[in-house]
């Protein structure tokens, strides 16, 4: 494996990281938007990885090219999507404009799926990645340089 190899899947995860983090931030602004585009309360989005499954920069030597899958080649966005798992949550304040004005929940508001401690644990998992994958850059680099020097003697 080459220098730009490393550091090419080290980019991917940390592009991919970068992400993420735009998207948890996203998620912790709405966490009181009660009303949107779409109509409704916001809805938590997340960030679906999957590993890089075609890549012009390597393929692995050890493995058969059927079994190769992607696996060591980085990661790659898939799609983000919206949180439907989880249910919203409701307050009461009749007052506010977005109040349910009838049935069993008159008076409650329907607020996003957002949960501010799911959401500062998420950032601080993609904070630690993108780190992660800064450190295999610098390591990389590092190491190249070293090798470098090596051949220079």
């Amino acid at each position: 494996m080459g220098i730009f190899n490393a550091i090419n899947i080290a980019a991917s995860g940390m592009s991919a990281q970068r992400l993420r983090s735009d998207v948890i931030a996203d998620n912790i602004a709405n966490v009181n938007t009660t009303r949107t585009d779409e109509g409704g309360p916001y809805r938590r989005s997340r960030v679906i990885l999957r590993p890089r499954a075609e890549s012009p920069f390597w393929r692995s030597p050890f493995l058969p090219e059927s079994m190769d899958d992607g696996i060591g080649k980085g990661v790659r966005v898939v799609e983000i999507e919206k949180d439907f798992s989880t249910e919203n949550k409701y307050r009461y304040d009749p007052t506010h404009p977005d109040a349910i004005k009838t049935g069993s929940r008159a008076g409650y508001v329907e607020l996003p799926n957002v949960d501010i401690v799911t959401e500062m644990v998420d950032m601080i998992s993609a904070s630690r990645a993108y780190e992660a994958n800064a450190a295999v850059v610098d390591g990389a680099k590092t190491m190249f340089q070293r090798a470098l020097e090596i051949g220079g003697r």
